[in-house]
């Protein structure tokens, strides 16, 4: 793993917030805070989303770890987002999905979350008429 190379310090304030990658469904922002997700090597980033929003089930070649900094995100495991079989998480709560895991993921409220993961990273949904990427335009 590839040492940091050079000491960052992100006050909420100094956070540089955008749109969340097109491999999410729309109405997600989103901050690279270290590091790049295309790229192999670590990398952090911030996902904010709105109240109601479902990620459907997919897959990552890599571990992925989440750490809810506000709101109430839900994880769960499974071919198909059913909400009877996440996990609720608050504020404060850590989650590690193994690679290659099918799982999905929706906010209650407004939410904000850390994911830590190796690059390169990749969403490869279970069902590809789930994948915002294959919408029609």
């Amino acid at each position: 793993m590839a040492a940091t190379a050079e000491h960052k310090v992100f006050a909420p304030a100094d956070i540089k917030w955008g749109d969340a990658p097109p491999s999410l469904p729309p109405g997600a922002k989103a901050a690279l805070l270290e590091g790049d997700p295309a790229k192999p090597g670590p990398f952090t980033i911030r996902l904010q989303m709105p109240a109601g929003y479902k990620i459907q089930a997919h897959t990552h070649p890599t571990v992925e770890r989440v750490t809810v900094i506000s709101g109430t995100f839900n994880m769960g495991t499974g071919d198909k987002l059913d909400e009877a079989a996440g996990h609720e998480m608050v504020a404060g709560s850590f989650a590690i999905m193994p690679a290659n895991t099918k799982h999905f993921a929706w906010a209650t409220a407004e939410t904000v979350i850390q994911v830590h993961s190796t690059g390169p990273f990749v969403i490869n949904y279970v069902n590809p008429a789930d994948d915002p990427r294959n919408a029609k335009k």
